[in-house]
């Protein structure tokens, strides 16, 4: 599949907000492409299995649970058919196993959908059917709408990279809640995805780099408290 052009996006974005394209300037022309050869399910059962793991760690258990299946890589049916003790022999615990037969259920039946059944719905459409699988909330969801079905205008509130750069870029003494970032984002509708790009990849350049290095070593100089 081509990927998209982002020729407009990037001019209305500096058009609209001189501190975003500032970060334009200095982060330079969007790169990255889109995972459209997955499955939305393949692209949600990676979510499941990367949670609360090291990317080395993850990626290690993705690659002996894929080799359990004939084709190299995990598909709902036989998610649901293979013995519990093959996939926690894989490296999977009982919480990710219990949501990915959940999703492999779900997936089945239709309450997730299919990449061609998204293409009818709107995000909010999708975020809900998706969310009625174990172990998925609102941030998985738009990681998948972002970075497999490539929307246009979605921007995740909830995720720590985007409030920090906001924090940085518009220079706040706290990190932003929803009602200010929305304010802020309004702006750069109907291309919000791109700039929630540019702002995580802000986080790269060297000034982001050595404040964040610098509040790293403040919370690593806090005496812990002892429980009692």
């Amino acid at each position: 599949m081509k990927q998209p052009d982002y020729t407009a996006a990037v001019e209305h974005l500096k058009a609209s907000d001189p501190r975003l394209a500032r970060l334009i300037e200095q982060v330079g022309p969007p790169t990255g492409h889109l995972r459209t050869e997955l499955t939305i399910f393949y692209s949600l059962a990676r979510s499941i299995l990367y949670q609360q793991l090291a990317g080395a760690a993850a990626s290690a258990i993705l690659a002996r649970v894929d080799a359990l299946f004939p084709s190299g890589k995990m598909t709902p049916q036989e998610m649901l058919e293979l013995p519990e003790e093959k996939l926690r022999a894989a490296g999977l615990s009982r919480n990710k196993l219990a949501a990915l037969r959940d999703l492999a259920a779900k997936t089945l039946d239709g309450t997730v959908p299919t990449a061609r059944a998204c293409r009818r719905m709107t995000d909010e459409e999708i975020i809900e059917h998706c969310v009625q699988v174990k172990g998925i909330g609102r941030w998985t969801v738009e990681m998948l709408l972002l970075f497999r079905l490539g929307r246009p205008d979605v921007m995740p509130y909830d995720d720590y990279g985007i409030r920090k750069a906001m924090q940085l870029a518009y220079r706040m003494r706290e990190l932003p809640k929803k009602k200010r970032m929305q304010q802020l984002d309004a702006r750069w509708r109907p291309y919000r995805s791109l700039a929630a790009w540019y702002l995580w990849r802000s986080l790269e350049l060297p000034g982001a780099r050595e404040i964040l290095l610098r509040e790293r070593k403040k919370v690593a100089k806090k005496p812990h408290k002892q429980r009692r």
